[in-house]
């Protein structure tokens, strides 16, 4: 399979020793944000590729809170990837494959497509399917193979994973961290009035 390297790097990084892994810990990578860097509230949704319930809220929340609130320069959002299975991280290398600039274009299409992408019978299969997601966005096949054979960025994604989930307490998908409030899954009313809430909190203090 093309992508032994990455399975062998989760395998490795989430079976070692505590005392191994922090001998040699990877550094952790920088979020990458969308919408207005002086928004004054930000939302952290922590999602795995391969959670049903995370392709829901992409697909029929998400461009409400899009609309209405970032592109509007209220919310600052960052999506954090969850590794709970070995196809979700294939996917997280791909989504970041392209660049920080392509990164919320290619998460749109994993999660539009989840269902096509793994309902493939076997992981060469799935590996299969998001290739070729990869090639609409404008991907090489030689840029995703690089992707999916880069070790050392691999043990990146998965410390950065694990850092993050730890500190916010994350134990499934997907999980919301909005004002540094944790926020579990909900309707889209339930998620606005959090958000109109904690935008009330913050826009009174940024005006004194």
């Amino acid at each position: 399979m093309f992508l032994r390297s990455a399975a062998t790097a989760i395998a490795l990084t989430l079976a070692a020793p505590a005392v191994a892994q922090e001998a040699a810990a990877p550094e952790t990578l920088p979020d990458i944000a969308l919408g207005a860097e002086d928004a004054p509230l930000t939302v952290i949704e922590y999602a795995s590729f391969t959670c049903g319930h995370c392709a829901n809220f992409h697909n029929t929340v998400f461009p409400q809170l899009k609309s209405e609130y970032i592109d509007q320069g209220q919310v600052r959002f960052v999506q954090r990837d969850v590794y709970f299975d070995q196809v979700g991280l294939w996917a997280g290398i791909l989504a970041r494959c392209g660049g920080d600039d392509k990164y919320y274009a290619v998460s749109d299409m994993l999660f539009e497509e989840q269902g096509e992408w793994l309902s493939g019978g076997s992981g060469d299969e799935i590996a299969a399917n998001l290739r070729r997601i990869g090639l609409k966005a404008g991907m090489t096949e030689d840029q995703m193979t690089a992707c999916w054979d880069d070790t050392a960025k691999v043990e990146q994604l998965i410390a950065t994973f694990q850092q993050n989930a730890t500190a916010d307490g994350v134990e499934a998908t997907p999980t919301f961290i909005i004002g540094g409030e944790k926020v579990q899954n909900q309707p889209w009313k339930g998620m606005k009035e959090v958000i109109d809430r904690k935008l009330a909190e913050v826009e009174p203090a940024a005006a004194e």
